[in-house]
């Protein structure tokens, strides 16, 4: 199969435009060996840091774009989506300024090689948690019936088990007995698994199988007291698969934004220091 953009990247003409952006930044860079060395102290070093600092402004410009949609939006800022490209690709082109910056050597002091780290965590992060929001809901999307915001989970669960509580009270001793083997921890609390992020349905179907077996002993009443706890026993599972994997999402920006915060405090810091003293 050819290759094209098209296939997987989610605006091939930001794709494209960051391709040239970034065989222009290493044309200049390979030109710039010819005439002279590069080191962050020399004017060309310094060239590419400056250039590095305003490019990386731009970046974090996209959490005060979603902060600010409504006003964004009338002044004519540009829409939310080529801001989130503006995110992804620039913060790639970032990086590449930045090793260009140092002359594509390793940084000597505190400083310099906290920022360096800094800027590979935060731009390598930044494209898993380009493929987590493309995976994700994709996966949660292929293979459940329920969807579900992740600060409702809590709710959600404890009024799963509040129901299958009140449908047991009322119900046969078999049914009561399977319940409380079988049920009653899972509907009880949230049960991330580590099998989601494999099988998105984590065996739900073969664990529903587990209720045929009671279902063949029971009245015309019981089995409908069954079906509907069958019900929210499965509601239960799909809601855990959503909390595993949403979960995941969240972490993912608990590991990424805080520390872009603290890399633009060390960047600002380091461009006042080289720019005054």
């Amino acid at each position: 199969m050819a290759f094209s953009a098209n296939n997987w990247a989610q605006s091939p003409r930001w794709f494209w435009t960051f391709v040239v952006a970034a065989a222009g930044c290493v044309v200049v860079y390979l030109l710039n060996l010819f005439m002279a060395e590069v080191h962050p102290g020399n004017l060309w070093g310094l060239s590419y840091g400056i250039a590095a600092g305003v490019l990386m402004v731009f970046v974090m410009l996209l959490g005060l774009r979603k902060r600010t949609k409504k006003i964004a939006t009338r002044l004519g800022l540009g829409k939310s989506q080529a801001w989130v490209q503006l995110h992804v690709y620039g913060g790639a082109l970032f990086l590449l300024l930045v090793f260009m910056h140092s002359g594509f050597r390793l940084p000597s002091g505190a400083l310099a090689w906290w920022m360096f780290i800094l800027s590979v965590w935060v731009t390598l992060s930044g494209i898993v948690g380009v493929a987590l929001q493309k995976w994700i809901p994709k996966m949660l999307t292929s293979g459940l019936t329920v969807e579900v915001i992740y600060e409702r989970i809590p709710e959600l669960i404890k009024e799963i088990s509040s129901k299958a509580e009140e449908l047991i009270a009322s119900s046969a001793e078999p049914v009561k007995e399977f319940y409380e083997n079988n049920l009653a921890a899972t509907l009880a609390a949230p049960q991330p698994r580590l099998i989601y992020y494999l099988d998105i349905t984590g065996g739900i179907n073969s664990q529903m199988k587990q209720f045929e077996y009671v279902r063949q002993f029971l009245s015309a009443e019981e089995k409908e007291k069954l079906r509907r706890l069958e019900a929210l026993y499965k509601t239960k599972l799909e809601i855990d698969a959503h909390l595993t994997l949403q979960k995941a999402l969240r972490g993912w920006l608990y590991t990424h934004v805080p520390l872009s915060l603290v890399l633009l405090m060390l960047v600002g810091i380091h461009l006042y220091s080289v720019l005054y003293y």
